[in-house]
């Protein structure tokens, strides 16, 4: 349906739904192209890690609306635990550990 580009992130590759939403809304794209492939992973994370279709929506609505308030990466966001060049942080282990056991 849009065969525009959109940068990807450095780990995650575009979803069709978040392209779709950043395409709809000018101001949240260019703030998109402005990020960096680590800023934009981080938001495609947030976006994809989420188990239900429903949770997955209103990130990705959340993510347009903070994009085009300026912000920059996820609040409270723990970071992107698919990364392969760097270790896992100390206190992201203990948030994984700790959702592994609910």
């Amino acid at each position: 349906m849009f065969k525009e580009k959109l940068a990807d992130g450095t780990v995650h590759a575009m979803p069709s739904d978040l392209k779709e939403a950043l395409l709809s809304a000018p101001a949240a794209k260019a703030a998109w192209q402005s990020l960096t492939p680590l800023a934009r992973n981080e938001w495609i994370c947030w976006d994809i890690t989420v188990k239900h279709p429903k949770t997955r929506a209103e990130h990705i609505k959340r993510t347009i609306t903070e994009l085009q308030q300026g912000m920059r990466r996820p609040c409270c966001w723990m970071g992107c635990i698919h990364r392969t060049d760097k270790a896992v942080s100390p206190s992201v282990r203990w948030v994984l550990a700790k959702r592994s056991k609910s």
